[in-house]
């Protein structure tokens, strides 16, 4: 029986640029680096970032996969990683469910989700 998710992995070329991204959004480093692997440890969740032999270049379709973050203070994070220079696609933005969403892209173009449950 699946229990849930146990983390997940961005592939990508561009190991350097990814990682300090990751840095500044986590406000954090890596739980671990080995190589060109690093993950950041969030519980029972983990997030990493790898070299993956097979992939190249950005993400061409960005909505394939979405990847959410919780946050307890939406805003305050919007204005923090914008005054990074992070790329929003979306203003944080009240949903019908009662939470909140803001959506921005990673280096490689991968979409981000930020989510606050009311």
């Amino acid at each position: 029986m699946i229990q849930g998710v146990a983390g997940t992995i961005i592939w990508t070329e561009n190991f350097t640029e990814l990682l300090d991204f990751y840095r500044n959004v986590f406000v954090t480093e890596p739980k671990s680096i080995k190589g060109q692997f690093a993950s950041f440890d969030f519980g029972e969740t983990k997030f990493g970032l790898g070299i993956h032999k097979n992939v190249k270049g950005i993400s061409k379709e960005i909505y394939r996969v979405m990847i959410n973050l919780r946050t307890e203070d939406i805003f305050f994070e919007y204005e923090r990683l914008q005054a990074l220079g992070v790329k929003f696609i979306r203003i944080p933005e009240k949903e019908n469910w009662g939470g909140w969403i803001a959506t921005f892209l990673d280096p490689d173009n991968n979409v981000i989700q930020m989510i606050q449950q009311s």
